[in-house]
C-alpha cells in the first residue's frame, strides 16, 4: 500500500492540485478581474450586482453566476454542423493547456521529514547523488517535487502540446458550417503560424545560456549554469535570472505569447466588431470552454514567463537554508551548492511557503499585465498583424539567437 508521501508525490495528485486548486480558481477570478479592471480604466462601475444574500465582495461572485448560467443554458447545436468535430473543438481548445501545465515547476522540492527543521543544502546534494555523509544526517527520503513532469525536452513538449490548442479554433470554424466562423478559424491558424516560429526562437537564447530546455533546471541554476565555477551564481540571485541576460528574448516571447492567446491587440480570429469569431455558433457550456481556455492560457503563459525569465519559485537571496548574502558556490558531486556568506537561517516549512507564494505572486502580476495590455492598446488590422510577426518579430528573434550564440562562444575562450 503506498504511503501518504507517495500519494502526494504521484503526478495525478499534483496535477489535480495544480489544475483545480490553483489554475482554475485563478482563471475564473480573471474573468471578473478583466471586466472590473476595464471598468475602472473606463470610469465605469463594472460587475457589482451578483450576490449571495448581503454578500457581494465587490462583484467577485459574478464568475460563479457566469458558471451557473453557462452550465444550465441550452446547448443549441445548429442542424448543418459536423457534429463530431463541433463537439471535439472545445475539448481541443481546453485540454492541451491543462496538460502543458505538467512541465511547470510551481514550487521547490519538499522534504516532509525535515519540514520543521533547518535544511543543510550540502547534505541534500549528497543525498540525491548517493554520496556518503558525515555527522548528524537528516532524513531526506519521501521528497515531494512540485513539478508534475520533468523531462530534458520540457520546453519543446510545451510547444508540441500547446500547438494542438490552436486546432480547436480552426476545427470549430470549419465544423460550424458558417462563413463567419470559418473566417475566424482561418485567421486563427494563420496567426498561429505567424507567431509560433518567433515564439520558439525567442526561447533559444535561454537554451544557449543555460544549456537546458527543462524548466526546473532553468529555475534552479539560472543563466550562469554553463559558466565557470568562479563566475557561477546561486539560482536565487536576481542577477542570475534570464530577464537580465535575455531582455530582447523576453520582449519577443511576451509579444508572441499574447498573440498566441488571441486577445487584443491580436484578436482578429475573434474580430468582435466584424465576424464574432470561430465560436459564433457555440452556446452554453461549449462556449464557456472556449472562454475558460482563453483565461487558462493567460495563466499558463504567465507561468512560462515567470519560470524562464523571472526565476520561477525563487525568492531573491533565499536559498534552501535561509536568506544568504554573499557567499559562494561549492561543487558537491555534479551539483553546485551555495555556501558561506552572511545567512539568516529559516526552517524548511517557511522557505517552502515563501517560495511557493513568490511563484503565485509573480504569475498574478503577469496576468494583471496581460489584462492591462488588452485594455490599453488598439487592435491590429490583419495585414499589420502579419507584418509584425513575419517582418519584425521573426528577424529580431533570429538576430537574438545569433548574437547570443556569438557572445556565448566568445565567453568560452575569455
Amino acid at each position: 500500500m503506498p504511503s501518504i508521501w507517495e500519494i502526494l508525490d504521484w503526478p495525478g495528485t499534483k496535477w489535480l492540485f495544480l489544475a483545480f486548486g490553483l489554475v482554475m480558481p485563478l482563471a475564473s477570478l480573471l474573468t471578473w478581474a478583466e471586466r472590473r479592471q476595464s471598468a475602472m480604466m473606463q470610469d465605469r462601475l463594472g460587475p457589482n450586482r451578483a450576490n449571495i444574500g448581503p454578500i457581494k465582495l465587490k462583484g467577485i461572485l459574478h464568475f460563479i453566476a457566469d458558471a451557473v448560467k453557462m452550465i444550465f443554458k441550452e446547448d443549441f447545436i445548429p442542424g448543418n454542423v459536423h457534429k463530431g468535430l463541433f463537439a471535439l473543438a472545445p475539448v481541443l481548445a481546453l485540454a492541451p493547456v491543462l496538460i502543458a501545465f505538467a512541465i511547470i515547476p510551481f514550487g521547490p522540492t519538499i522534504y516532509p521529514h525535515e519540514f520543521f527543521h533547518h535544511l543543510d543544502p550540502i547534505q541534500v546534494a549528497q543525498f540525491h547523488q548517493h554520496i556518503p555523509m558525515d555527522g548528524e544526517v537528516g532524513n531526506y527520503t519521501d521528497s515531494i517535487r512540485l513539478q508534475i513532469f520533468s523531462i530534458d525536452f520540457g520546453l519543446i513538449f510545451y510547444f508540441a502540446i500547446l500547438t494542438l490548442a490552436n486546432y480547436g479554433g480552426t476545427i470549430a470554424g470549419w465544423a460550424s458550417y458558417n462563413k463567419w466562423a470559418l473566417l475566424g478559424g482561418l485567421r486563427s491558424s494563420s496567426q498561429m503560424m505567424s507567431y509560433e516560429v518567433a515564439m520558439g526562437l525567442s526561447l533559444m537564447g535561454a537554451f544557449l545560456l543555460t544549456g537546458a530546455l527543462e524548466p526546473g533546471a532553468i529555475v534552479e541554476h539560472g543563466a550562469s549554469a554553463t559558466f565557470q565555477l568562479d563566475h557561477a551564481m546561486s539560482g536565487s540571485n536576481p542577477l542570475n535570472w534570464l530577464w537580465l541576460w535575455q531582455p530582447l528574448g523576453l520582449v519577443l516571447f511576451v509579444t508572441a505569447a499574447i498573440a498566441e492567446t488571441k486577445r487584443a491587440p491580436f484578436d482578429i480570429p475573434e474580430g468582435e466588431p466584424e465576424i464574432i469569431g470561430y465560436f459564433v455558433e457555440y452556446s452554453g457550456i461549449r462556449w464557456g470552454m472556449f472562454f475558460l481556455a482563453e483565461f487558462i492560457e493567460i495563466v499558463f503563459i504567465s507561468a512560462v514567463i515567470v519560470t524562464v525569465f523571472f526565476g520561477g519559485w525563487q525568492v531573491p537571496f533565499l536559498d534552501a537554508d535561509g536568506f544568504r548574502f554573499g557567499g559562494e558556490l561549492q561543487q558537491v558531486g555534479s551539483m553546485m551548492v551555495p555556501t558561506g556568506g552572511m545567512i539568516a537561517p529559516l526552517p524548511h516549512w517557511l522557505v517552502v511557503l515563501m517560495q511557493f507564494g513568490a511563484f503565485g505572486l509573480k504569475v498574478v502580476l503577469l496576468c494583471w499585465f496581460q489584462l492591462m495590455v488588452r485594455w490599453t492598446l488598439p487592435r491590429f488590422r490583419a495585414d499589420q498583424l502579419m507584418n509584425l510577426g513575419w517582418k519584425l518579430l521573426l528577424p529580431l528573434a533570429l538576430g537574438n539567437v545569433m548574437v547570443t550564440a556569438l557572445v556565448r562562444l566568445i565567453s568560452l575562450y575569455w
